[in-house]
């Protein structure tokens, strides 16, 4: 492998519940390196069941950054996760030569590695009415309304994507253009190294994995978790699977076996679309990660 750079920056993607946490941490300790994490959710101090926060003792493993590191009523998207992530990066370039990236959020990772586009700002008020008529209507109604306003975008959508599909509704409504007019920008060169790591597995065990999870976090208290937060349901934070379904069973929408189903079957949907994302981009080297053989290759 051709290193341009003296620094680089390792990212160990993947599926929820491929094992992407504790590879990490063993590749971190083995580099000396700290943690920068890539996911949407657990950067959010109130949330740690439901996202599958690291425990406490893999946090004092080694350094996380990005991790409890806001609160669910502070806006983060993919340009705020974009400065913090390499203002982060670049200081800890001053101590060490590798710093290793883990997260499953793509839109994220691909912010940090390529520079994302300039979005509009969207008014609070836009997209509190969005988020309530989607909590009232429901998948369908965003999906109608993303194909009649912007058709353009709804043909390369994930369509079965609540948080991309609002995304481009708030744009549509706050401009009157397709989210597609922002996004025009060449990929970034960034001064450092970027060696793409993505971890897999056979399908069943993955899904195994996600169904033993979801039970795990039941047992571990995840509906004291969501009764805490139901006041702050509307949030965006909050419209996040593991969340939305227990919301829907204590506001008797279903049953609390309903919607422990529900979650894993979102999950799993979750993961497809994760893996669909992380296999566009040609950068990944992959591994099976029930062979440690990430842990010996050669950065």
């Amino acid at each position: 492998m051709s290193l341009q750079h003296k620094n680089t920056v390792i990212i160990i993607a993947g599926p929820t519940a491929v094992g992407k946490t504790s590879t990490g941490i063993k590749l971190a300790n083995q580099l000396g390196a700290c943690i920068v994490s890539a996911d949407s959710r657990q950067c959010f101090t109130e949330l740690t069941i439901g996202v599958a926060k690291p425990t406490p003792v893999q946090l004092a493993a080694c350094p996380h950054y990005f991790i409890n590191s806001h609160s669910i009523h502070e806006e983060v998207n993919a340009g705020i996760f974009e400065k913090y992530a390499l203002d982060t990066v670049n200081n800890l370039f001053e101590k060490h030569n590798t710093v290793v990236m883990v997260g499953g959020t793509g839109l994220y990772i691909k912010a940090f590695a390529e520079g994302i586009d300039t979005m509009p700002t969207i008014p609070a008020e836009i997209r509190e009415q969005i988020i309530h008529q989607y909590e009232l209507q429901g998948l369908e109604w965003l999906q109608k309304e993303i194909k009649e306003n912007d058709p353009h975008f709804w043909q390369q959508a994930e369509q079965q994507n609540p948080q991309r599909l609002m995304r481009a509704l708030e744009v549509f409504r706050a401009t009157g253009q397709s989210i597609n007019q922002f996004r025009t920008q060449q990929p970034v060169e960034r001064p450092f190294n970027i060696v793409k790591i993505g971890l897999e597995l056979p399908r069943e065990q993955l899904v195994d994995n996600i169904n033993k999870r979801v039970d795990e976090m039941m047992a571990e208290g995840l509906l004291d978790e969501v009764k805490g937060l139901l006041p702050y349901q509307h949030l965006n934070a909050l419209q996040t699977v593991g969340y939305k379904e227990l919301f829907a069973h204590l506001n008797k929408e279903c049953t609390l076996e309903e919607a422990v189903e529900r979650i894993k079957i979102n999950t799993r949907q979750y993961a497809k679309r994760q893996m669909t994302w992380f296999k566009k981009d040609k950068a990944f080297t992959w591994f099976n990660n029930n062979n440690p053989s990430v842990l010996d290759f050669k950065f």
